[in-house]
């Protein structure tokens, strides 16, 4: 991560919900430009308020950052509008697709380009998201409401190109989809990487494929980051193949509860 640019910079950031409950506690992570990089955890670990700490959608949840600070491309990004980071180039793609279901595939797509204000450039985006998805190029005259949840993440991503965005925040890709529609979609992210130079981060319970597609992880318990690295390094760790891989162990416990057992039994040893 050293060698490249960082695009977004997160500083010991704290988010209390509803003035009172406190949900991280002191989350630090970076993002390299043309990176991908993956929140991972497990339900309640922190890894939506993360990402909605960075998009600036915490508001509507009663949300607020009380600490630390969000930079992108080094400037502090806390008191910017929604609207202003998709203007910067910051999209995110809210978990559970959230497509409008009385709209068809097409004009879910053209919602995405609000912020643009070229009609031959939305003409452009548009080819490109069907180049990408050609299966919504099949369904752009069908409702939303009746198309698959396959068809529906696919959308919202695709909405999301529609803004020209240099960053995508994308949270929880794989839920709800078959194993192959999983892996379809993360193929897509990582040509849309390599071929657009988006940059991600994307916040997945799927472990194992999200180490598989992206440079390097940071894992989220409580709140807190307990461990990140580099994907392939994360991926051939112990604990992380016992606590997020599921190979080997039984009971399942939290990955600082261990941390903190083993410095436990080595300060008394």
């Amino acid at each position: 991560m050293n060698d490249r640019k960082i695009i977004i910079d997160v500083n010991g950031i704290e988010v209390i919900y509803n003035h009172v409950i406190l949900v991280l506690k002191g989350v630090s992570l970076q993002v390299p430009e043309g990176g991908i990089v993956a929140l991972l955890g497990g339900n309640g670990a922190g890894k939506t308020t993360t990402l909605r700490a960075i998009s600036n959608l915490l508001a509507g949840q009663r949300g607020a950052v009380t600490k630390g600070s969000i930079e992108l491309r080094g400037e502090r990004i806390e008191n910017l509008t929604p609207a202003d980071l998709v203007r910067r180039g910051v999209v995110q793609v809210m978990e559970g697709r959230h497509c409008f279901a009385h709209l068809t595939i097409e004009e879910n797509l053209l919602t995405g380009s609000y912020t643009r204000t070229s009609r031959s450039e939305i003409a452009t985006n548009l080819e490109k998201v069907y180049t990408y998805f050609p299966r919504l190029k099949q369904r752009r005259d069908s409702q939303a409401a009746y198309t698959s949840g396959g068809e529906q993440q696919m959308c919202a991503i695709g909405r999301a190109l529609m803004a020209s965005p240099s960053v995508v925040l994308l949270d929880e890709p794989s839920m709800g989809l078959a194993p192959q529609i999983v892996e379809e979609v993360f193929e897509i992210v990582k040509d849309l990487n390599t071929r657009e130079r988006v940059t991600f981060l994307l916040a997945e319970q799927n472990t194992g494929m999200a180490l598989r597609y992206a440079g390097y992880g940071y894992i989220l318990e409580s709140g807190r980051v307990v461990m990140d690295g580099p994907a392939s390094e994360l991926a051939s760790n112990e604990d992380v193949k016992e606590f997020y891989l599921g190979v080997g162990g039984s009971e399942r416990r939290s990955f600082r509860e261990v941390k903190s057992y083993r410095r436990r039994k080595r300060w008394l040893a």
